[in-house]
């Protein structure tokens, strides 16, 4: 990275409604670019994406590869968009995340519960322990009660002897998470939040409804699956396993022994999560690792490619349906599924999800945003998407406080903005 090229990054847009948005995911970096409208909403006007490097598992293994992809999609966005960038939200889907719950007690004494009273409850929600080496992402009150009296949004004004408080906390192991930030930095870049992929991907693609009466949230990206349980408006769960549809190209690449991005193609073209009839008697070429004439790839029926896609996914989604059950038996949600993200996109996955998770299930893709072209609106956009839409609030009732792991403002600075957007 040049000099001028870092000096270009440093100058920010001169206009206070632009947003900017990047997703870092083990197959491709991508950055949208936004601008608010007068409605309260937010119109896309640049998009830029390069294939991601130094990228696995969701987690930044080479910095110096990450940082080359970073700027070049950064450099794409900002050309579309005439604009210059310089702090943007960022998703996290590395690592293992983890879910805890606490309930937190405020003695009100007879008083109305206030500002200061929440802020002593989310301080409180910080302390509670984590476990070992790992690092708080989001911090979400998911209930408050007056008294025993439950389901209370918003507690301000109301007047009782005792506050309670549901906290849900998602944090991850701290190391992949601080290398996000320095790679970052070292792209001139200031984190304005810290987002998992899944709570973003539900804001892109869940509808009011099951954002109230619950619902599942599946992203299935590259090198992870994460998962989000959503229920009364609020995140309740998140989770994720660590197999994408990386593994699904991987298994492909090794069974036919053709090289990866061939594998790819293959999947794209031909891949389903379901056999049919059809399927010995369809052929398809396939090269060969090390072979470049055409004549020496081999003739295979498009069954062999399938017998190998099926079981790496029927792995997934046992390997999900065994974390949600274990979820549900300490929150509430109902029975409905919304798979989305860029693996989720093969012939018959849908089927395939509903017969293993015993759930009703569709696809995603994200709906609030303006602006979105065809090829930039499918499931493989939908944490980016959400991303903008977490900076926004656009899901009436849902208070929003993301942990900000690179600012230096103060943890009651941080509250603040969370009561300025709560309702």
């Amino acid at each position: 990275m040049t000099n001028d090229h870092s000096a270009a990054r440093k100058r920010p847009s001169s206009k206070g409604d632009i947003l900017a948005a990047l997703d870092i995911g083990s197959s491709k970096i991508c950055c949208f670019i936004a601008r608010t409208t007068a409605e309260g909403g937010t119109r896309v006007i640049g998009i830029g994406h390069h294939i991601s490097q130094g990228v696995k598992g969701g987690n930044i293994v080479d910095v110096e590869a990450a940082q080359n992809a970073i700027n070049a999609t950064l450099d794409n966005a900002e050309e579309v968009a005439g604009e210059k960038i310089s702090r943007v939200i960022v998703n996290f889907s590395g690592g293992k995340l983890l879910s805890h719950h606490a309930d937190i007690h405020i003695n009100l004494n007879g008083r109305e519960a206030s500002d200061y009273d929440i802020e002593r409850a989310l301080a409180m929600g910080q302390q509670e322990n984590l476990p070992e080496g790992s690092e708080l992402i989001h911090l979400v009150p998911t209930d408050f009660s007056i008294d025993g009296q439950n389901g209370i949004r918003d507690p301000r004004g109301m007047i009782g002897d005792n506050l309670n408080a549901k906290l849900h906390m998602v944090s991850a192991h701290y190391a992949p998470i601080r290398t996000l930030l320095s790679a970052l930095q070292r792209c001139h870049l200031h984190v304005e939040h810290v987002v998992v992929s899944p709570f973003a991907s539900g804001l892109a693609c869940l509808v009011d409804d099951e954002m109230e009466l619950g619902a599942t949230l599946i992203d299935m990206g590259g090198g992870t699956t994460t998962f989000a349980l959503f229920n009364d408006k609020q995140m309740v769960h998140a989770d994720s396993i660590p197999i994408g549809g990386m593994h699904v190209t991987n298994d492909i690449a090794r069974g036919l022994t053709t090289p990866v991005n061939h594998a790819e193609r293959l999947k794209t073209l031909f891949g389903n999560a379901l056999s049919s009839s059809s399927d010995e008697r369809e052929m398809i070429d396939v090269p060969q690792v090390g072979e470049e004439a055409p004549e020496h790839a081999n003739h295979i029926p498009k069954s062999h490619l399938i017998r190998i896609i099926g079981p790496r996914l029927e792995e997934t989604f046992e390997h999900l349906r065994d974390r949600l059950k274990a979820a549900e038996g300490s929150v509430a949600v109902n029975r409905r599924v919304v798979l989305t993200g860029g693996a989720c996109q093969l012939p018959g996955i849908r089927e395939m999800a509903q017969r293993i998770l015993d759930k009703q299930v569709r696809i995603g893709r994200p709906y609030r945003l303006q602006g979105l072209s065809d090829n930039a609106s499918g499931p493989a956009f939908a944490t980016i998407a959400g991303l903008l839409a977490y900076t926004t609030n656009p899901v009436a009732g849902m208070p929003r406080f993301g942990q900000d792991l690179s600012a230096s403002q103060g943890f009651f600075d941080r509250i603040g903005g969370w009561l300025r957007n709560a309702i």
